[in-house]
């Protein structure tokens, strides 16, 4: 055996079985953008249970060569991609998510508050705005809505919606919207303080009423039904919503609530953010669309923060008792992040002021506007 043949055979080894010769430029930026995202969850604490996911996702699937998103000789789905398919595609991890959302969700400032569920409709400005921007940028009419539903700062209806109208621009959406969320509060106060006056982020909320266990126990029900005979698009995340909620405030499943709420929304997070990231693919993701996204998904959360609060201002021409303006950023369905900000800015006017429960109604509200927005695009287009 010469040498020469001994070197020909561990250079096409070395070509044919390593990522070494074939990384490309496109996919060293894909990891890039990993460790900036895993930077964020970690150093910055932002959204992590979200974004660590995430960002290893992008990290596992942008290394040339990696059986992970493919299909085996066999035509059996390759790790990442059997989560993907059958978790995403099939649209069972966003409804699992609601699940676990509507278990860990008391209804009680929206029930007590019902005025709020306007804020809520009023933050989804954006979702529209955006919608009809994106078709002059050459959007089809599917893939504008698919970014329109950003502003919502719904994650798993983002992906919902997604998967069901332009699943080629899955990756880009979901990250847009969960990166939005984790950055709430850097995006809504200067906002939020640009709309209001000192004097309106001092207005005092009269304390919300108790609200009875009959009423928490029934409004699911009651939601339910008006929500799925209005929009029935939207059944298989609301009535998932609504299923959680109604084993919380039934309180005889108290087993069954607790494992949605804790073990069984971990595990789908776990699953859903790293078939998210695993979409990320340098040769998907370094194009125009996903970039475009990212400016427009800002842009989309921006205007529905601005829409929440501008809501709140037209309310108070025909109100007697004030709303505070500043609780109308918490419209959109960042739960509950957007509703600490809002009491956050409430607190540096007037550390006396605590507004995060009347911010938890509009919070609602916005995870049931966006749902409702989801349904009517996908009633629309499907």
């Amino acid at each position: 055996m010469s040498w020469e043949y001994v070197f020909e055979l561990i250079k096409g080894i070395l070509i044919t079985q390593t990522g070494i010769p074939n990384l490309q430029v496109g996919q060293v930026v894909m990891l890039l953008i990993a460790f900036f995202f895993l930077y964020l969850a970690v150093a910055k604490g932002y959204e992590p249970l979200l974004l660590v996911p995430i960002g290893f996702g992008i990290f596992l699937v942008n290394f040339p060569l990696v059986p992970l998103m493919g299909f085996t000789e066999s035509g059996a789905p390759e790790l990442i991609r059997a989560f993907y398919h059958y978790g995403v595609e099939w649209e069972i991890i966003p409804c699992v998510i609601f699940l676990g959302l509507g278990a860990m969700t008391d209804f009680g400032p929206l029930i007590a508050n019902p005025k709020t569920l306007i804020i809520g409709a009023g933050a989804q400005l954006g979702v529209f705005i955006t919608y009809l921007g994106v078709l002059f940028f050459g959007f089809t009419l599917k893939e504008a809505a698919s970014v329109g539903i950003i502003g919502g700062a719904d994650g798993p209806t983002t992906i919902y919606l997604t998967t069901k109208l332009a699943p080629h621009l899955l990756g880009a959406n979901a990250l847009a919207a969960y990166s939005y969320m984790a950055m709430v509060p850097l995006i809504q106060p200067p906002i939020m303080r640009l709309m209001t006056t000192p004097e309106q982020r001092r207005i005092r909320m009269r304390q919300l009423r108790p609200v009875s266990a009959r009423e928490k126990l029934l409004f699911p029900l009651v939601g339910a039904i008006l929500i799925i005979l209005l929009i029935p698009a939207v059944a298989p995340l609301m009535g998932m919503f609504m299923f959680g909620n109604f084993m919380r405030e039934c309180l005889v499943v108290k087993r069954l609530s607790d494992t949605a709420q804790n073990s069984l929304m971990n595990i789908v997070t776990i699953f859903l953010g790293v078939s998210v990231g695993a979409t990320m693919q340098a040769d998907v993701f370094l194009s125009w669309k996903p970039l475009l996204i990212f400016g427009f998904g800002l842009l989309d959360f921006v205007v529905c923060t601005f829409g929440g609060i501008l809501t709140v201002h037209i309310m108070n021409l025909f109100l007697k008792e004030k709303i505070n303006p500043l609780i109308g950023s918490a419209g959109v369905s960042a739960v509950p992040m957007s509703a600490r900000v809002s009491h956050a800015e409430g607190l540096k006017a007037d550390p006396t002021n605590w507004l995060l429960m009347h911010a938890m109604g509009p919070n609602l509200a916005g995870v049931i506007g966006s749902a409702a927005a989801a349904g009517m695009f996908i009633a629309m287009f499907q």
